[in-house]
């Protein structure tokens, strides 16, 4: 089992920039793939970004590419995803998940492990 806590979501002007963190506890040795995915309303679920947990190499979705980076503490166990530049688009609840196969996907169905999610809102 791996536990995920999201923190860091909140409100903000358009063209700000926002820290998402998710401390990650349990069995994280067993993870492969972290990821941020997000859901707005009436919408489903969008991936954001992934990362390597034990090597490297990154990935982002279209939309968000140039303005968002993960990155993650293997020493304490957090994953970051350090927003900027953010639209009214990006509204929305902003998930941490865990994938513990070593295929990478963007499909949110193929991660095993998920956070309660922070709520992130950009007003215009």
């Amino acid at each position: 089992q791996i536990q995920l806590v999201e923190s860091g979501g909140g409100l903000v002007q358009a063209g700000g920039s926002l820290r998402l963190s998710c401390a990650v506890s349990g069995n994280a040795f067993t993870s492969v793939f972290m990821a941020w995915f997000r859901q707005a309303p009436g919408y489903g679920r969008e991936f954001v970004a992934s990362i390597i947990w034990h090597g490297s190499g990154t990935k982002y979705g279209d939309s968000v590419k140039g303005r968002f980076n993960i990155s993650k503490n293997l020493v304490r166990n957090l994953v970051y995803l350090q927003m900027s530049s953010l639209e009214p688009e990006d509204t929305a609840i902003y998930y941490c998940a865990a994938r513990t196969s070593p295929v990478v996907t963007d499909d949110a169905r193929g991660y095993d492990y998920w956070g309660q999610g922070t709520q992130v809102t950009v007003s215009s």
